[in-house]
């Protein structure tokens, strides 16, 4: 059952390294702008998945690691992948494509709502290449009016 790395897993691929990140966030709506920083590892598994693992300050102080894992699905033909979080207890699943550039990879996913009323929400992070070094992330959610907003923005930066 061994598959060969497509030219999906060759997009994944160009995540591999060490990188460093700054964060800017709107955690709820009227409030100041939040910034944080802080590092990731991205590896590879055999070409076909990358494991992304993140340490830095979160949103409301503290510090945090996350683990992200991409990769692409050749039957259902969609980028697919987990994110956990070491500040909540949910495993967010991913569903996504290239856009038709090859520099975005849109990743959706449902979850708990920010709003903590026990209800689920709409998700979606676009990873935008800007060029080899440098990647923003850019998380969105769905508002009251059914509308995408950009609540964080991440800009990593491949360390030299």
């Amino acid at each position: 059952m061994m598959i060969e790395p497509q030219k999906e897993h060759q997009w994944l691929q160009k995540l591999v390294g060490e990188w460093t990140y700054e964060s800017e966030a709107i955690m709820e709506p009227g409030k100041p702008t939040e910034k944080f920083k802080g590092a990731e590892s991205v590896r590879s598994l055999g070409g076909v998945w990358v494991l992304c693992e993140g340490h830095g300050e979160m949103p409301g102080g503290g510090m945090g690691t996350t683990l992200m894992t991409l990769g692409y699905d050749p039957q259902k033909q969609r980028f697919v992948g987990t994110w956990i979080g070491s500040m909540m207890a949910y495993l967010w699943s991913y569903d996504g494509s290239l856009d038709a550039t090859e520099k975005m990879l849109a990743l959706e996913s449902e979850g708990p709502s920010f709003a903590g009323d026990e209800k689920m929400a709409k998700y979606k992070d676009v990873i935008e290449f800007k060029s080899d070094d440098h990647r923003v992330l850019h998380s969105n959610a769905i508002d009251d009016d059914g509308k995408w907003f950009e609540f964080m923005t991440t800009h990593y930066r491949r360390k030299k």
